[in-house]
């Protein structure tokens, strides 16, 4: 079975096929600057070489298209024909309380995904550019809805509900919910089967951090809380993210700046997090650079990042009531063995400790705790793709 796999955002389509009789990807790339007289197309070859193919790409629909052509051209095809591709599975952001599990994408399933985005007005209309886009091109094929939040809808309401006057949540959802689901997820199901052990009676953390970032308490397979809120703002520092911030600080800030509610959130979003403490990069890799120059703004802003990690780490430990294992995944928990090293020091108590020259990998499977450590600490690279994929191939041999 052939599935391709969307991930579309408001410029830009990022895609994977995979043959899931290996759970192989065939194909993989993405197209940038959609709606600009610049985009283009960018992909791997099965060489390894990288090309780039640039063609104007006003809408998604073009996009789609360009892929699909892409995908079973001559010079640069993986297949021969359209037809080898069985469904589509999309990345969906914010499926609400109203979608708990992936689903197969219906008239009824999409009206009910479009009635969320009020709370995700950037990322879910997007999603739905691309089924829209798929459904003009291959109107006959499967299309399946993977969501951001569904993992977390295992939330007890103590854990999810705001202390806001209850009616806010009765009329317009005002809760937490969770994001970076599909990698929670993925996750924490392979750590389980790396490590050869059942997710039942398993107490799990997992830290997907990166430029977005967040952490999830996991018991027995399922999620009982998670660091991101109504919108991914809430809980760690991240590349441009202030995360958790004292609602008044946010009040105080507008009247002393004179901002609107658009421009707070330009503030909150997309100029704080490492980048407005460093002044240096939003980037977790020009910061580490900067660290090691000595830049003392970079050195405060990486402190900062993972001693957050560390509290919601320790948190977590207490809701679970102990710990087996921590996970650590995203393109900062994958590839920066400081980061573990920096978020699990002073953990201790709980059972955790790293092992130094086993910490000394990048972007592979790998136990990284000694040996007599009580808490598995445990580098799993995400593969939400991956996951999608297997959701919209399980959801159709199902049929």
């Amino acid at each position: 079975m052939k599935i391709l796999v969307l991930n579309c955002g408001s410029s830009s389509i990022k895609y994977k096929l995979f043959d899931m009789g290996h759970k192989e990807v065939i194909a993989q790339g993405g197209i940038e600057k959609i709606g600009l007289h610049d985009s283009f197309l960018k992909f791997t070859l099965p060489s390894g070489e990288k090309k780039v193919l640039e063609k104007d790409v006003p809408e998604h629909t073009v996009g789609v298209e360009f892929i699909l052509n892409t995908l079973v051209s001559p010079e640069y095809g993986a297949i021969k024909s359209l037809d080898e591709i069985d469904a589509v599975g999309h990345r969906m952001v914010h499926g609400g309380e109203k979608f708990s599990e992936s689903v197969l994408l219906t008239k009824e399933v999409l009206d009910a995904f479009t009635a969320c985005n009020d709370l995700a007005p950037l990322h879910n209309p997007a999603n739905l550019k691309g089924v829209n886009a798929v459904s003009a091109i291959l109107p006959n094929i499967p299309q399946i809805g993977v969501f951001d939040t569904a993992f977390h809808q295992t939330m007890p309401n103590y854990a999810y509900l705001y202390a806001l006057p209850y009616e806010l949540y009765q009329k317009y959802g005002i809760r937490r919910y969770g994001f970076h689901g599909t990698s929670h997820r993925y996750v924490s199901q392979r750590v389980c089967e790396y490590l050869g052990v059942s997710p039942e009676g398993k107490k799990i953390i997992t830290c997907h951090i990166g430029n977005g970032a967040s952490v999830s308490a996991i018991k027995d397979g399922k999620c009982i809380d998670t660091s991101m809120g109504l919108t991914p703002l809430e809980g760690l520092i991240m590349g441009t993210r202030c995360g958790d911030i004292d609602a008044g600080a946010v009040t105080f800030i507008m009247e002393k700046e004179k901002l609107n509610t658009s421009e707070i959130s330009d503030l909150l979003n997309k100029k704080s997090g490492v980048l407005g403490v460093s002044g240096v990069s939003s980037d977790m890799r020009e910061l580490e650079a900067a660290v090691a120059a000595g830049n003392p703004m970079a050195i405060l802003a990486e402190k900062m990042y993972f001693y957050r990690v560390k509290k919601y780490v320790g948190a977590y430990a207490a809701a679970l009531g102990g710990v087996d294992i921590i996970v650590f995944t995203g393109g900062v928990g994958e590839n920066q063995m400081n980061s573990r090293s920096d978020v699990c020091a002073g953990l201790e108590f709980l059972g955790v400790k790293v092992d130094p020259a086993k910490n000394k990998i990048r972007g592979v499977e790998a136990v990284v705790s000694t040996d007599d450590s009580r808490v598995k600490v445990v580098v799993i690279p995400t593969d939400e793709e991956l996951m999608i994929a297997s959701d919209t191939m399980n959801i159709l041999s199902a049929k």
